[in-house]
């Protein structure tokens, strides 16, 4: 078992806060000292009260499922000899309503571009394999109701 913690961090400082234009900005700290910038996202509580350029949950939400996917693909790849050079995925997000009328984060679709060299270097049948597995492996997308699609972008 594995134990994992962050500490999440705001302040009201000197705002009304009762009337409910409160600054929504925060810091989340993880171990090592990395401090990140937060607040809910601009398009639920609107700016100023939201910080465009912080991180918000949903963002995280989604960075967390891309970033598990890659790390496992790249550990899976590298047992399978296949040299990995580059890895860009453009994840998304959706938010709706789920089946019990409550806002959730419903659907996330992960975009994977890889750029292999070597010359052993998988064929998209192969390809697709490799993402499938790291997807079963993913303790994020196991960790989630939402649907968690993987849609590889080929060169």
């Amino acid at each position: 078992m594995s134990h994992y913690t962050a500490i999440v961090s705001w302040a009201r400082g000197d705002q009304a806060f009762v009337d409910n234009r409160y600054s929504r900005g925060h810091v989340w700290w993880f171990d090592g000292g990395i401090e990140v910038p937060a607040s809910s996202s601009p398009s639920v509580i609107p700016l100023p009260m939201s910080r465009a350029e912080a991180v918000d949950p949903e963002e995280a939400f989604v960075a967390s499922l891309s970033s598990c996917h890659m790390l496992w693909f790249l550990a899976i790849a590298a047992k399978n000899k296949f040299v990995v050079d580059h890895y860009e995925d453009r994840a998304e997000g959706i938010m709706a309503k789920n089946p019990q009328g409550k806002y959730a984060m419903t659907r996330v679709t992960l975009r994977p571009l890889v750029t292999f060299s070597g010359p052993d270097q998988p064929d998209q049948t192969r390809l697709k394999a490799l993402h499938h597995t790291a997807h079963e492996e993913c303790y994020i997308a196991s960790s989630v109701l939402t649907e968690v699609l993987c849609e590889p972008r080929y060169t």
